[in-house]
């Protein structure tokens, strides 16, 4: 019967099903055939999975980083980095990088920050001499930043998936969010000196710089609010969702005049379309991840580890290993559900935090998000920048490359993620 949970999702999954029916179908196949369960469970079960009071800040991050990137949010960021950035070389690369790292701190998917930000910079970089491959690259590659610097989608299903502190996973992603930045700009760094590309742009302006800044208030003040109030105490990370949800609103409708209340409802039914793609997948990683404990599969796991007397370093590299190949093939969301039941207890008998762990799920698994064959970004890009994938693949290259260096500190170097939480 075991074998049945093991052998019958990679069948379903190499014929190409979506993943939530291949959990689905599984799980319901091995109700049938065992019989030990009632098939009453599998709907009781998947109703439990989702009703988690966390999980309501999903939607709302969705919709309130809908909201920022079609509301002129993300025009004014490009504004205000590009005042900062512009006129050292490779400016434009590394206004890019910024206003990805700011932008994801509103927004709730990597695409939509691949979407919103290369918009506006991909065509600038390009009159400016860089190449698609490298312009393109960078792009799809930075918005994985979006997993790591919070409010984070990613860490929210993971703590809910292993019950750790969404506010410690939040504080703990920070740090590793920008050395991945630091990793990327070093690359950019490279590619500027090697290329010869000057990139340069005007000056830096004082009163540009204050103008951009008096434009964009409202924008950089919405991931000082949100992250703000939680850290203070004044709310918890999903009331702080549901805040940010009409800081977005206000902002768009009121501030800025750019969206109208009709666009507004058109922004929510979009963000209530990748809502429900999400919470199917909740929901039916809930069953197959519940079938899996009673089961006994996670404790084998657990004393199959120990009996393998394995030294933690080499239980991160292996699990690394894996992250990357799954990241490959499935979506995050997916990943960190099924995987994580699995994974976080092994990590945990061995000494290593779950905080820190999570990081390196998350992390990992983000990578993902721009690595052929199924990275979302990628087509996303595709999409945008309207080149084939062929380019965006080579483009990646020296980018993934520079994120596993990152990876590979943020594993091993334990304090880049749990120091900041010694002054929660």
């Amino acid at each position: 019967m075991i074998l049945l949970l093991s052998v019958l999702p990679l069948a379903l999954l190499a014929l190409g099903l979506p993943f939530f029916l291949v959990l689905l179908a599984s799980a319901t196949t091995f109700l049938l055939v065992s019989g030990s369960v009632p098939p009453t469970a599998l709907h009781q079960v998947m109703f439990s999975s989702i009703d988690k009071f966390a999980l309501l800040a999903v939607p709302f991050f969705i919709f309130a980083g809908d909201l920022m990137g079609r509301g002129g949010v993300s025009r004014r960021l490009v504004r205000w980095v590009l005042s900062m950035m512009g006129g050292m070389r490779g400016g434009l690369p590394m206004t890019a990088l910024g206003t990805t790292a700011v932008f994801s701190a509103v927004s709730g998917s990597t695409a939509a920050t691949v979407a919103a930000v290369g918009s506006l910079t991909y065509d600038r970089m390009r009159q400016a001499g860089y190449s698609p491959r490298f312009a393109s690259g960078l792009l799809v590659s930075s918005a994985a930043i979006d997993n790591l610097i919070p409010p984070s989608i990613g860490f929210i299903l993971y703590g809910i998936s292993s019950e750790t502190s969404i506010v410690k996973l939040f504080a703990a992603g920070l740090v590793p969010g920008l050395v991945m930045a630091a990793f990327l700009s070093l690359t950019i760094w490279w590619y500027v000196r090697r290329g010869g590309v000057e990139g340069r742009g005007a000056p830096f302006s004082g009163a540009e710089f204050w103008a951009a800044t008096r434009d964009g208030i409202w924008s950089i003040g919405a991931p000082v609010a949100v992250l703000g109030g939680i850290y203070a105490g004044i709310f918890s990370p999903t009331e702080a969702a549901g805040i940010a949800c009409v800081y977005a609103m206000v902002v768009v409708g009121l501030v800025y005049r750019e969206m109208g209340w009709m666009d507004i409802l058109e922004s929510a039914g979009r963000s209530l379309i990748l809502t429900s793609q999400v919470f199917i997948i909740i929901a039916a990683a809930g069953v197959f991840s519940w079938l899996l404990t009673i089961n006994g599969i996670p404790q084998a796991l657990v004393s199959w580890v120990v009996e393998l007397k394995v030294q933690p370093w080499m239980l991160l590299l292996a699990i690394n290993l894996l992250l990357l190949l799954v990241g490959m093939f499935l979506d995050t969301a997916s990943s960190i559900l099924v995987l994580t039941p699995l994974l976080a207890p092994v990590a945990k008998v061995l000494g290593v935090d779950p905080v820190h762990f999570g990081v390196i799920v998350v992390m990992n698994l983000s990578l993902g998000t721009f690595t052929p064959p199924f990275g979302i970004n990628l087509f996303v890009g595709q999409a945008v920048f309207k080149l084939p994938l062929s380019v965006l693949y080579s483009g990646i290259l020296p980018f993934f490359v520079a994120s596993l260096g990152a990876l590979a500190l943020v594993t091993y170097v334990p304090d880049l993620s749990l120091y900041i939480l010694r002054f929660l």
